[in-house]
């Protein structure tokens, strides 16, 4: 097999620092622009400021291994080697301006490429402007792809079987089905129906233990902090939210299914009515829509509130909607009247955490919820999750379409990822909700838009 050589764009480093050594027995070329750009986040404190720092500590481990400008040697075969960078040659300067950055990588790879005109030379960015001009002046281009899965085969958390009438009395006479249908992923669903068109089928979930097929056993259409399930996708979720079994929960869905709700729901029935956890802890990602409005005052709370107010939104609707089904006589959890947001905050049922500073803790016993989390690397989503202490319930909801960050995209974030390879694990289950409940104006906008 011939070698390649491999040019490294600075967000290829930056998305997954370890990355320089996931090219094999191949040479990989890192510009010396790139470790220019990388000096200038390196005293961030957020995910971009530590994978910078990563990268710095990688390249100074392989310097003290040998020369960095002659290249080190990896334990895959392959050669790491810092290059200078190199203007765009003659042939190609009126097409790119060569004082960039981005094209004075180009002018690298090109460089490369007419110094080893017998090997195969790699342009690896996941900017697509820098593949479109590096593909413009004659350079193969790649996106980074190691982390990425086919979006239009994510995993769906469920399944539908047509039975016939006898099959369907044994299983509500048993209670139980064992699986004959071939293969049906832990905590997968099975909508068992007499037709394809049946809109009345039993809902099941499958046990991989004794491969049989179980009715549902945590939710039976009751009330969970107020509310109840509006179709099968949401009394599915609820199945698995109430679950203690399954410690990590996956919600995937378009805007207004319902996924935030019902978490926060599930949350709050587990830890406030039924003391099954210490604390319900909720974040999401600080990625703005639009325009960002700059550094916001105050205290770490009073800068995290707008971001979070999606979440206060839907507290306020599961607050509200109890109170006007309880009494005070049932509120006596502060012995006074029904309890608000904030009394749950000030005594601690509830923690609203920003992402930021989740690194380093261990959270036993708790329910985590993470809101938003396409937003997430799949590093920043392996962060999240080895947070969890014992007992500890995580439950990880967004809608893949609805991307805020740079590089990432439907099938390479943390959220799209964590489904598609957890789905094999039996403590790990995951619902796709695709019917929208918050509106008829908000569902017809998640459709055509």
């Amino acid at each position: 097999m011939n070698k390649k050589i491999f040019v490294l764009d600075t967000n290829v480093l930056i998305h997954n620092p370890h990355s320089m050594f996931s090219f094999d027995e191949n040479l990989v070329a890192i510009p010396i622009t790139v470790i220019e750009e990388v000096d200038n986040f390196k005293k961030g404190v957020d995910e971009k400021g530590r994978n910078t720092r990563q990268i710095g500590r990688y390249l100074d481990g392989l310097r003290e291994q040998g020369s960095l400008k002659e290249g080190v040697k990896t334990e895959k075969g392959g050669l790491i080697q810092v290059v200078l960078s190199r203007k765009v040659s003659d042939t190609t300067s009126e097409i790119l301006i060569t004082d960039t950055n981005d094209n004075l990588i180009i002018g690298t790879a090109l460089y490369l490429k007419q110094k080893n005109p017998n090997t195969n030379v790699v342009l690896v960015s996941k900017d697509a402007n820098v593949r479109i001009k590096a593909d413009a002046v004659g350079l193969e281009a790649a996106n980074y792809e190691t982390d990425k899965i086919n979006f239009q085969e994510l995993y769906s958390g469920y399944m539908k079987f047509i039975v016939d009438e006898g099959t369907l009395r044994d299983f509500e006479e048993k209670k139980f089905l064992t699986n004959e249908f071939g293969e049906i992923y832990p905590n997968q669903f099975v909508m068992l129906c007499r037709n394809e068109d049946d809109q009345n089928g039993i809902i099941a979930r499958y046990s991989m233990e004794n491969n049989t097929i179980y009715p549902l056993k945590y939710y039976h259409n009751q009330e969970i902090f107020g509310i109840k399930a509006r179709n099968e996708e949401q009394v599915m979720s609820f199945d698995l939210l109430m679950d203690p079994q399954v410690k990590l929960v996956s919600l995937v869905g378009k805007a207004g299914t319902g996924k935030t709700l019902i978490a926060l729901a599930a949350g709050l029935n587990q830890v406030v009515e039924n003391n099954n956890y210490s604390r319900l802890v909720v974040s999401r990602p600080v990625s703005p829509l639009g325009k960002d409005i700059g550094y916001l005052p105050g205290t770490k709370a009073e800068k995290f509130n707008p971001w979070m107010q999606p979440i206060y939104d839907n507290m306020e609707i599961l607050l509200s909607g109890k109170s006007e089904k309880e009494n005070n006589e049932n509120g006596k959890i502060f012995g006074k009247k029904q309890p608000s947001l904030r009394d749950y905050l000030d005594f601690g049922f509830i923690e609203l955490e920003p992402l930021t500073y989740i690194r380093g803790r261990s959270l036993p016993n708790q329910f985590i919820i993470i809101d938003e989390a396409q937003n997430l690397t799949p590093h920043e989503m392996k962060t999240i999750i080895t947070r969890a202490g014992e007992d500890t319930k995580i439950v990880i909801t967004g809608d893949p379409y609805q991307i805020d960050i740079p590089y990432l995209d439907s099938e390479s974030n943390g959220l799209s990822i964590a489904v598609e390879k957890f789905k094999a694990e039996k403590i790990v289950g995951h619902v796709t909700l695709d019917k929208g409940e918050r509106s008829a104006l908000a569902d017809l906008a998640a459709k055509f838009f």
